[in-house]
C-alpha cells in the first residue's frame, strides 16, 4: 500500500457515537458535543441508535431540531452490535477521517482537536485518545479509577499488537477501504480487531494523542463489574480465535487471597489507621481476585459465532 505524500489541508470528519438505552447519557453528552473547540463545515457527527427500548431515537430528533452543532440520527436495528451500528455510521459517511466515542463517555472541549492533530502526519493511519475516569460517585467506581480501567496505556502496550479502543479513537477512511470495517456480528474485541488488521495489513502507524481526552463513567455496581470483566474474558477467547493472540492463563483465586491475608491486608490496615491508605487501596486485591475469575469465566464459556468472522466493506458510492 502507498501512503498518502502530503496531509490533507481541511479534511472532513465524521464524529460516530452508537448508542443502546443511551437516554440518560444524551443530555450530557450532547452537551460536550456542542463545546467542542474543534469547528468546521466538513464536520458532522452521526448517532446511531442501536435498537433502543428507551427515548433514544425521540430525544436524538429533538436535539437534530434545536443544536447548533451539524447532528444526525442513524439506526442500525438489524444487528445489536455496537460495532454493527459503527459500521452504519461509517457507510453513511463520505468523510475522510472517522472519529469515535461512546455515549457514556464525556470529551473534553478539546479532545476533537487534540485527537485529529497527528493526522498531519501523512504515515498515520490511527489516533488513540487518553480515557479517564469521570469523578467517582461509588467504592467501586473508585477502585476502577484507581487501577486506571480502560486507560489505553494498557492497549497500546498489548504483546501481540497495539490497539486504541472505541471509546477514544480515530481513523482514515483510507485505511478501512483497504481492510474493511468492523465485524458486524462481533459483541466485544472489535476495536482491537480492527485496528490489528490496519496496522498488520498495511504500512498506516497508530499515534497516541495523551490531550484527546474523554472521561468515561465507571462500573458502579457488581453485577455490572462482573459483566464487563466477563466481556474482556470473552474478547481474549474471540481474538484468539481470529488472531491466535495467547489465552489469559487460568489461575486459582487461593494464592492471591492468601496473600492479601497475610500480606496485603496487614499492612494496608496499619497505612488506613494512619490516614496513608483508603478502603479502596485495603480491598483492592480482593476485587482483583473477582474480576480476575469473571475474566477466566468469560473466556472458558465463549464461543465465536461463525457470523463474527464476517468482515463488512465501505460500500462503492
Amino acid at each position: 500500500m502507498t501512503l498518502s505524500s502530503s496531509p490533507t489541508p481541511h479534511p472532513s470528519v465524521s464524529v460516530i457515537i452508537p448508542i443502546y438505552n443511551g437516554a440518560a447519557d444524551l443530555p450530557d453528552l450532547l452537551s460536550c458535543l456542542e463545546q467542542q473547540t474543534y469547528q468546521s463545515e466538513t464536520l458532522d457527527y452521526l448517532l446511531v441508535d442501536n435498537n433502543s427500548q428507551d427515548d433514544t431515537a425521540r430525544l436524538i430528533e429533538d436535539a437534530v431540531k434545536t443544536t447548533s452543532i451539524p447532528l444526525k440520527l442513524l439506526s442500525e436495528a438489524k444487528i445489536q452490535s455496537s460495532y454493527a451500528a459503527r459500521n452504519r455510521g461509517i457507510q453513511s459517511s463520505n468523510s475522510d477521517l472517522i472519529a469515535f466515542t461512546d455515549a457514556d463517555c464525556r470529551p473534553e472541549p478539546t479532545w476533537l482537536e487534540q485527537l485529529l492533530q497527528p493526522f498531519n502526519q501523512p504515515e498515520v493511519g490511527l489516533v488513540a485518545g487518553e480515557i479517564l475516569a469521570l469523578p467517582p460517585q461509588t467504592f467501586l467506581e473508585r477502585y476502577a479509577e484507581q487501577q486506571k480501567t480502560l486507560c489505553q496505556a494498557y492497549t497500546l502496550e498489548h504483546p501481540y499488537c497495539p490497539y486504541g479502543q472505541t471509546a477514544n479513537l480515530a481513523m482514515r477512511r483510507q485505511a478501512l477501504e483497504t481492510v474493511g470495517l468492523f465485524r458486524p456480528h462481533l459483541t466485544t474485541g472489535g476495536d482491537a480487531d480492527l485496528c490489528w488488521r490496519i496496522l498488520r495489513g498495511t504500512d498506516w502507524q497508530l499515534k497516541f494523542a495523551q490531550r484527546a481526552i474523554v472521561r468515561h463513567r465507571h462500573r458502579a455496581t457488581w453485577e455490572e463489574l462482573e459483566k464487563q470483566w466477563q466481556r474482556y474474558g470473552e474478547s481474549n477467547r474471540y481474538l484468539h480465535e481470529l488472531h491466535g493472540v495467547d489465552l489469559q492463563p487460568s489461575q486459582s483465586p487461593v494464592r492471591p487471597m492468601l496473600r492479601w491475608f497475610l500480606k496485603s491486608l496487614p499492612r494496608e490496615t496499619v497505612k488506613l489507621a494512619l490516614g496513608r491508605s483508603n478502603l479502596v487501596s485495603l480491598c483492592a486485591p480482593l476485587i482483583g481476585v473477582y474480576t480476575s475469575q469473571a475474566r477466566q469465566r468469560g473466556q472458558a464459556e465463549a464461543q465465536l459465532p461463525d457470523a463474527a468472522r464476517d468482515i463488512e466493506y465501505v460500500k462503492k458510492p
